[in-house]
């Protein structure tokens, strides 16, 4: 009688990614984009970008071009590609940071989730101009980004991003 044993819960031929993960998006992946970004990866994403800037950025910033086109992973420059294959966002993170094996690399709340720019613990007094009554009332912790000044904080909407967190962390193990 043959059997065969499955291993892959416990041998991956390479755990780690090689190198620092960099990301560029195209036009249908805005949301992934954010939430990539959420999880403190690098990812780049403009919603008007044309298919010759996305690959002229994929390679000359040696970035992972994440697309839902396959066209555009056929031209003849994209030297690191991937086609998204889930429709939803979150699926896509999920699809995302497995592939990479990115769930131990992830800085969640490190960067702006609106233009990628890092964020930076800043003292409240130097920003409490620039908070809602209620916000500044409640809240001591801000960090601000620092390309595009967005201020951000722990709001209402805050445990729905730790559940995406949550999720991206969860991404990477091996079920059974």
């Amino acid at each position: 009688m043959f059997e065969s044993f499955d291993i892959t819960p416990i041998v991956k031929v390479r755990p780690d990614p090689l190198r620092m993960v960099r990301f560029v998006a195209d036009n249908h992946l805005g949301r992934l984009a954010s939430f990539l970004r959420l999880l403190g990866l690098d990812t780049l994403y403009q919603r008007d970008w044309t298919d010759p800037e996305l690959v002229r950025i994929s390679t000359s910033q040696q970035r992972i071009l994440l697309t839902r086109d396959v066209g555009l992973l056929k031209h003849g420059s994209v030297t690191h590609g991937y086609y998204v294959r889930a429709a939803d966002p979150r699926e896509q993170v999920t699809e995302v940071v497995r592939r990479f094996h990115l769930a131990r690399h992830l800085t969640p709340f490190s960067r702006c989730m609106a233009c990628n720019g890092e964020l930076i613990p800043v003292a409240k007094k130097d920003i409490v101009h620039r908070l809602p009554p209620e916000t500044s009332r409640h809240v001591d912790n801000f960090r601000v980004c620092s390309s595009c000044d967005k201020v951000y904080w722990q709001g209402a909407h805050h445990p729905e991003l730790r559940r995406i967190v949550a999720a991206a962390r969860r991404a990477d193990r091996i079920t059974k």
